[in-house]
């Protein structure tokens, strides 16, 4: 690769990687996973700049191989999830109102336990369609499926998250009491 294209690499890695990071997260529900998620897509993307550097291509082709990235790794029989006991603590940002900052903290963690129940496709085209707001044609391109494939997997997709959303809601008051110390 020309000294150039090496340094177009890295502008536009240095200005994606956030954004590549929160789709993968979207997608998998773990940062750390995101990270290598990001990290590996951006190890693809560098091989193939030189083809792809073309703005017009180069987002459709990162949030391509990020997504297949993440559905090999979803795929691999080797991969067993890891089982938390804990949470680990988020650093508090003072500068936030903590009244209005815990309602979206509490906001985020319900949509993102929802999504995480849904399954990987679905969950893909709806990161995709919602989350990163493109079209059926621009989800479908990326996902290599076709665009009646992506209205059906957001539909379902869809369906599948207000369920798990409604479970959300009917395990509050239950967890709640189990929470009350007597």
């Amino acid at each position: 690769m020309r000294a150039e294209e090496e340094e177009q690499f890295r502008v536009f890695a240095r200005e994606k990687a956030a954004s590549l990071r929160r789709m993968a997260y979207l997608v998998c529900g773990d940062w750390h996973l995101a990270e290598d998620l990001v990290q590996t897509t951006l190890i693809k993307l560098h091989g193939a700049w030189s083809r792809v550097q073309r703005k017009d291509t180069v987002h459709r082709y990162v949030h391509t191989v990020l997504m297949r990235c993440w559905l090999d790794e979803f795929r691999r029989p080797w991969r067993r999830r890891e089982h938390r006991d804990g949470v680990v603590p988020e650093v508090v940002d003072p500068a936030v109102d903590p009244a209005s900052a815990g309602q979206r903290d509490w906001a985020k963690g319900v949509v993102h336990r929802a999504l995480a129940s849904v399954p990987p496709r679905q969950r893909a085209v709806l990161v995709l369609r919602y989350f990163e707001d493109l079209s059926v044609a621009e989800s479908a391109a990326i996902l290599r499926c076709s665009e009646g494939t992506v209205k059906s997997q957001t539909s379902r997709g869809l369906t599948a998250l207000r369920a798990a959303m409604e479970r959300q809601d009917e395990d509050l008051p239950r967890l709640a009491v189990e929470g009350m110390a007597w």
